[in-house]
């Protein structure tokens, strides 16, 4: 376990804005803008296998 003084001052949360990756994918409207084009790549897919 990681040792320290009990006069050392605990580091500093991050900033808002450099919380990462899986944070802006947990917006909603980042997560129904990827869906909407995973659909319709998928119907565009079917489209081309199964009805072409």
């Amino acid at each position: 376990m990681l040792q320290t003084s009990p006069d050392e001052v605990p580091a500093p949360a991050p900033d808002e804005e450099a919380r990462g990756c899986l944070f802006a994918l947990s917006q909603p409207p980042l997560m129904i803008f990827l869906g909407l084009i995973g659909t319709l790549l998928m119907m565009g897919a079917v489209h081309d296998l199964f009805l072409d």
